[in-house]
């Protein structure tokens, strides 16, 4: 008896993948993660700080693309989970800091009061500092079945993205450019690639290191990655010129109000899609030679350039 439900292996290829589930799946693990990742304790507030940030929302891209990666290069979801956990830690530590006074100033993130609003100045950057410091520790001690040589490897990696030469770095020069209307594109690249794009960088290219990827498929994936990173800012730039708060998650317009350079500044909102869908064009090229294996990876880029929050 033939079974009519059954789908022929050209049905098969055809499905399209569901993006939607895979994110709601790997979301539900990482929060799990997250959330046994730090234990409160004693000093009661500074913990109740941390958490609240860190278990704040969001769709988690980052440790997604950590996974996603070291599954395509054949590792494991526990293998990658803690780099996974430490990774967001790292972002959430950089929007708490990013949030404060001193820096962008806004008083909302993911649709709730920014840390420094509900703990204080002082109490944020100290949440941020605590999340920082232990995103390494959490990696070095809770990383298993992985050798020694490539844990290392995604650690220094981890280190190299926050510091000068990445998230540091690039915030640094966007705090410069503020009220200046001579940056160029160029300049405004640098800022995106090493502020916004390192980090996103780093989450795939420490996955795949972890699953002890080649050297040629790395390179593959770093682009990628750059890509998706660069693209990703292009897109925020133009949802924070025509996406609501409630879209958001934060005050829109903050970046107009304090004369910040943006794309849409520089090339106006139509070139700066046509930038966006380019790089996202060129990263899912990067990606070819690994078939259906990269559909969650191909996805994601084209969830970055279509996305309206």
């Amino acid at each position: 008896m033939i079974r009519t439900d059954e789908k022929s292996p050209k049905q098969k290829q055809n499905i399209k993948f569901d993006l939607n589930s895979y994110l709601k799946e790997h979301q539900e693990l990482v929060e799990v993660a997250l959330d046994k990742s730090i234990i409160p304790a004693k000093p009661e507030k500074i913990y109740e700080a941390m958490r609240y940030s860190l278990l704040a929302g969001g769709k988690r891209l980052r440790p997604i693309l950590c996974l996603a990666s070291c599954k395509l290069m054949g590792g494991t979801l526990s293998m990658a989970m803690p780099t996974a956990c430490a990774l967001e830690m790292i972002h959430t530590m950089s929007l708490i800091h990013d949030d404060l006074p001193a820096m962008d100033n806004d008083d909302y993130r993911r649709g709730k009061l920014t840390n420094h609003k509900v703990y204080g100045d002082d109490i944020a950057i100290l949440a941020g500092d605590g999340l920082l410091a232990y995103a390494f520790e959490y990696v070095a001690t809770e990383t298993k079945d992985v050798p020694t040589d490539r844990l290392i490897k995604v650690i220094a990696k981890l280190g190299r993205t926050v510091g000068p030469a990445g998230l540091v770095g690039g915030q640094v020069l966007d705090l410069e450019s503020e009220g200046r209307t001579d940056i160029t594109a160029e300049v405004l690249s640098f800022i995106h690639t090493h502020k916004t794009g390192a980090l996103l960088e780093t989450s795939v290219v420490s996955g795949a290191i972890l699953a002890g990827a080649s050297e040629d498929d790395i390179a593959k994936l770093s682009k990628y990655a750059q890509n998706i990173g660069l693209a990703f800012q292009i897109v925020d730039d133009i949802l924070d010129i025509t996406a609501t708060d409630e879209q958001l998650g934060k005050t829109a317009g903050k970046d107009l109000v304090a004369q910040k350079a943006t794309y849409p500044s520089i090339w106006g909102l139509e070139k700066s899609q046509e930038q966006a869908q380019n790089l996202i064009n060129d990263a899912m090229a990067q990606l070819e030679s690994y078939g259906k294996n990269a559909d969650p990876l191909i996805a994601i880029a084209e969830f970055i350039v279509t996305r309206n929050h």
